[in-house]
C-alpha cells in the first residue's frame, strides 16, 4: 500500500483495478479505517499513489459518491460521508446472491446466520477502538 493512502489496498492481476479499490475504500469505511468527516485523497493524488490513469482514478470517486460514502465539500475537499443510506443497491444484489448460493449449497437459515454473525464480529473488533497504524 503506498503510504499517503488512507485505506489500504493491494492490487490483484486480473481483476478491474476501479473495482479493487472501489472495495478497499468501502472495507475501510465499513471497519472504521476511514471515518465520516476524513478527508479523501484528489483524484490526482489517488491516480499518482496508485500508478494508475487519472481517468480510472476519476472513475473511482466518482462511483464512491454516487454509492454515498463520499461527498465533494467545495472549498475542503472530498470527504467521507457522515450518513449512511438503508440498503445500498449493491448491497441487495450481494445478499440475494449470497442466500441463493447457500440455498443451492443446502445450507440452513440459521447456518448462514452464523457465517454471518461471525464475519461481522470479526470486523467489529478492527472498529473499536480505533487504531492509529
Amino acid at each position: 500500500m503506498p503510504p499517503h493512502l488512507p485505506f489500504t489496498v493491494s492490487l490483484q492481476p486480473g481483476e478491474p483495478i476501479a473495482e479493487q479499490v472501489i472495495y478497499a475504500v468501502t472495507r475501510a469505511v465499513v471497519t472504521g479505517q476511514l471515518r465520516g468527516g476524513d478527508p479523501f485523497p484528489s483524484v490526482r493524488s489517488l491516480s499518482q499513489e496508485l500508478k494508475i490513469n487519472p481517468n480510472t482514478a476519476h472513475k473511482i470517486v466518482a462511483a464512491l459518491v454516487e454509492d454515498g460514502l463520499l461527498v465533494v465539500r467545495p472549498g475542503i475537499g472530498t470527504v467521507v460521508t457522515d450518513s449512511r443510506r438503508a440498503v445500498p443497491p449493491a448491497l441487495d444484489a450481494d445478499v440475494e446472491r449470497i442466500v441463493i448460493d447457500a440455498r443451492r449449497a443446502g445450507m440452513t437459515l440459521p447456518q448462514v446466520i452464523a457465517l454471518v454473525r461471525d464475519l461481522w464480529t470479526r470486523t467489529s473488533r478492527r472498529t473499536s477502538p480505533r487504531s492509529t497504524e
